[in-house]
């Protein structure tokens, strides 16, 4: 079955398109990310603004395109935390379905813990360490799920995100110490809150998927351009993310664009991202994770499939 999904988050529209088989097996057609940044003002104003919706309609119209081009027989959009929290969330998704013949959804936050969990450990190797813990770091949200042999055993959306909490604390820039150190106290604060003691004890591995840390991944080997091949399965030190957020917070946004490894539209908000992600290594006592490229436009290929 050919399957193409788009995921339309609160900083990044993402499409793939995907051959999967029964049991499972997926063979990747194409995959692309552009950042839309539909989240923007949204934690401030509670709405989604006219040009930010209008970002990714210009790229969902790409997107629709390739889509034909390759001859998907099933197509499904997942929208996640800005949309969720935005007042004209449903109109923007009602345009999204109309408009581009997507059969989109907005996902709780449980939903989208579910679909990164099963995007994320589908191919996984069963003997790889377990309890492991998912950390999908988005724009307005991050998710946490726990789990080992394919079943989940807790899930937390946390009102955490690069975008969310970027835009509340770091006013100046470069970011001033203490706008950074107020932002990862209240990261730290959710995070804690959202995972009792007991289940982040429980955890041995952890594998992090989304923009944040293909990136962390990709700036720590300098990939020029980026290579999703050397990005999954990276192993990403604690000690390399602290050393990367505390060069990236030194830098002006327009010195930060030209940052080896670094997508330049992602230069805005890789700041934010570092702390989440080194908050949430911190608060799991993950010296190391584990870096995936199957996430949750993996998960949802899966389950539109029937898998």
């Amino acid at each position: 079955m050919r399957v193409a999904v788009v995921d339309i988050g609160t900083n990044s529209t993402r499409l793939l398109v995907a051959d999967v088989q029964a049991g499972g097996a997926m063979t990747e057609l194409d995959r692309r990310s552009t950042v839309t940044r539909l989240g923007q003002g949204v934690d401030a104003s509670g709405a989604l603004a006219p040009e930010a919706m209008q970002r990714v309609f210009d790229t969902l119209k790409g997107y629709r395109a390739i889509i034909e081009e390759h001859g998907a027989t099933e197509t499904t959009g997942v929208l996640t935390s800005a949309v969720r929290d935005a007042a004209n969330g449903a109109d923007f998704a009602a345009r999204v379905r109309d408009d581009f013949g997507l059969d989109a959804r907005t996902l709780s936050g449980d939903q989208e813990a579910q679909l990164s969990f099963l995007g994320a450990t589908s191919a996984r190797d069963p003997e790889a360490p377990s309890p492991v813990v998912i950390i999908d770091i988005g724009g307005g949200s991050t998710e946490f799920v726990v789990g080992e042999s394919g079943e989940v055993a807790f899930h937390a959306s946390t009102q955490a995100g690069s975008v969310r909490q970027g835009e509340r604390f770091l006013r100046s820039d470069p970011p001033a110490p203490d706008e950074l150190a107020t932002l990862a106290e209240e990261v730290r604060g959710i995070f804690h809150r959202g995972v009792p003691d007991d289940v982040r004890a429980s955890v041995i591995a952890g594998v992090a998927v989304a923009g944040t840390a293909t990136q962390l991944a990709a700036i720590d080997q300098a990939l020029e351009p980026y290579d999703p091949k050397r990005v999954h399965g990276y192993h990403l030190d604690r000690a390399a993310c602290e050393r990367m957020l505390a060069e990236l917070a030194q830098l002006p946004e327009a010195q930060r664009r030209a940052t080896p490894g670094l997508d330049p539209e992602r230069a805005p908000t890789i700041v934010a991202g570092a702390v989440l992600m080194v908050e949430a290594m911190r608060a799991f006592d993950l010296e190391v994770v584990e870096v995936s490229e199957h996430d949750i436009l993996r998960g949802a290929a899966l389950r539109r499939a029937g898998l």
